[in-house]
């Protein structure tokens, strides 16, 4: 069996029940090694592969031999493996093997469930989630989806919002936005959700220090009706109070 997991988004408590079960049941656990970090308490007489970052193909295609072997293999993903995680990957290459491996996919908590919960309920409404990475995306791409999602008025969960080779992509984003959006639209920042370091900001389009994000932030642009109420970012569902 090869389990596809999710562990959420750091924390062993923001785990599903499903995926600590497919840890369990592994012989062999599979991932990036900050990821082996977060679970490592776990991992007591397991057998473990882990490489570093942009070695994802290497890796699942690794779980896959080890998997043709018999052993039970669990392939971690950081918040839930089917967003931005290995589940599609893992799904295409067993697709090639002429030997049937069953794939089970373990939903996980993502960072956009983990970082709305901390921030109030930002995501109440429609919302859509969009990398800021382009290393398999064209950027072109990328600024088209914010432009049309800001003129949706979708509340907007970015992923992978800013690191040292991509400075400028989030504050590009932001400037794309607000030909659509007030630049006091609420924004709600949450960095390393669940993990020890976690940090809460609330700000606007106009106002956000981008220095205060990096690749484990989480980053939520609100649409017009949202608005924050003491500590609590909050998008209105459309009830009549």
């Amino acid at each position: 069996m090869l389990y596809v997991v999710g562990i959420g988004p750091g924390n062993r408590d923001m785990m599903t029940g499903e995926a600590i079960k497919a840890i369990e049941k592994a012989d062999v656990i599979v991932g990036y090694i900050t990821y082996i970090r977060l679970i490592e308490e776990m991992l007591v007489e397991k057998e473990v592969v882990k490489n570093g970052m942009r070695k994802e193909i290497d890796r699942c295609k690794q779980a896959v031999e080890i998997a043709k072997t018999g052993k039970n293999v669990t392939v971690i993903s950081s918040g839930d493996a089917g967003i931005y995680g290995m589940a599609g990957l893992i799904l295409e290459l067993v697709e090639k093997e002429e030997q049937e491996i069953e794939v089970e996919v373990i939903a996980g908590v993502t960072a956009s469930i983990g970082a709305a919960a901390r921030l109030g309920a930002p995501i109440m409404h429609d919302f859509c989630h969009i990398s800021l990475s382009d290393l398999m995306t064209p950027w072109e791409v990328i600024e088209k989806r914010i432009a049309l999602a800001a003129q949706a008025d979708f509340v907007v969960c970015f992923y992978n919002p800013r690191s040292k080779g991509r400075a400028n992509h989030l504050q590009t984003a932001f400037e794309i936005m607000m030909q659509y959006k007030s630049p006091d639209t609420p924004v709600g920042i949450v960095k390393d959700v669940a993990r020890k370091d976690e940090r809460i900001i609330m700000t606007t389009l106009s106002a956000i220090s981008y220095e205060e994000v990096d690749m484990t932030t989480l980053v939520i642009v609100g649409n017009k009706e949202t608005y924050v109420s003491g500590n609590k970012m909050i998008t209105p569902r459309g009830y009549s109070l």
